[in-house]
């Protein structure tokens, strides 16, 4: 058996288990692993991501999208205590346009070299992003691509990204599987479940993407009804409580497992203690108080996000590169197409 099928066959057996976790202990586990692995996952994946110069055409594009990230902290944190957020309106109209700027902006960045074009193309994203006001664009830029799209829609484009490339079997059986698991999770009944009271005091600092997935299964007008049962003891909220914790587990430990492939791992001895010390104090702050943790991470945490984007779309690219492969449609010079005319 290859390295390869080995990585593949081991991410299979972390899917599953994940999964099996999140079925019984979906609260508690998600809590654990944004706390314990999040943190391990953001430092080291900078790292990683630094070191191949963030997948884009530029030595220094990833500014852009680190100044992004820090307008957007500043937009949650100082604006906030300033009082001008009236219902979280202006906190979604900021996160959307920041958070579509970034996203847009890393494909120019992917896509073009030469500086002109990319002075317009992220002119035009800035302007779509002003004009573009929609309920739909907001949840869709100010909640999901953050949170779900990141650790489920595009772990899965890599893991199918890798197994095109590879031409592996097992590579896309762990695809298989790692759709399989959250179609289990709709399907099966979704019976009263262990919450942890630390998890039930906890969480609430996350219901807005359990609310909003909640909003799209389940269309009907919520409104009066207690958040914590719909989160809580909802057939639908344990279902959409179970495929997140399912997701995030197996983000994390898919990064995790493919050390080996990626060597992130493959640094100076100073910054691999610098990443450690880091985590160790972050966890920490987690210990002592799960919002002070939350709060430090999260410039952190939608960094290592908006710097991914170049990659994620690079994968996507790369998907569409190796499905026209084996479908044979391979470009022709240019010398051939005249003869054949």
């Amino acid at each position: 058996m290859t390295d390869l099928n080995k990585i593949n066959y081991l991410n299979i057996g972390l899917m599953l288990v994940s999964a099996l976790v999140a079925f019984y202990l979906p609260f508690d586990l998600f809590l654990f692993v944004y706390a314990v692995l999040g943190p391990a996952h953001y430092l080291t994946e900078i790292s990683w991501l630094h070191e191949r110069r963030y997948f884009t055409k530029g030595k220094r594009d990833y500014i852009v999208l680190a100044i992004l990230a820090v307008l957007l902290f500043f937009a949650a944190y100082v604006l906030k205590d300033l009082k001008l957020f009236q219902k979280d309106r202006l906190w979604y109209m900021l996160a959307t346009t920041f958070i579509y700027i970034a996203f847009f902006s890393a494909l120019v960045l992917v896509m073009l070299k030469d500086a002109f074009p990319r002075f317009v193309g992220i002119a035009l994203v800035c302007v779509t992003a002003v004009i573009v006001k929609n309920p739909h664009v907001e949840v869709l830029f100010a909640i999901f691509i953050p949170t779900m799209i990141h650790v489920f829609v595009f772990t899965g484009l890599f893991i199918l990204y890798g197994a095109m490339k590879s031409r592996s079997l097992s590579g896309y059986i762990s695809f298989a599987v790692f759709l399989l698991c959250p179609i289990l999770f709709i399907l099966l009944d979704a019976p009263g479940l262990y919450v942890s009271t630390y998890a039930r005091n906890t969480y609430h600092y996350f219901q807005a993407l359990n609310t909003a997935m909640f909003d799209y299964f389940r269309p009907e007008n919520n409104a009066g009804r207690d958040l914590n049962q719909i989160i809580f003891q909802s057939q639908t909220g344990v279902k959409i409580m179970r495929f997140i914790a399912f997701a995030y587990t197996y983000h994390y430990l898919n990064w995790f497992s493919k050390t080996t492939v990626i060597k992130w791992h493959l640094i100076s001895k100073k910054r691999m203690a610098l990443i450690a010390i880091l985590w160790l104090f972050s966890v920490g702050l987690y210990r002592y108080d799960y919002k002070l943790g939350f709060d430090w991470l999260f410039l952190l945490s939608f960094l290592h996000v908006f710097l991914e984007f170049p990659l994620n779309h690079t994968s996507f690219i790369g998907i569409v590169s190796e499905s026209k492969k084996l479908l044979g449609f391979h470009a022709q010079p240019l010398s051939v197409r005249k003869k054949s005319n």
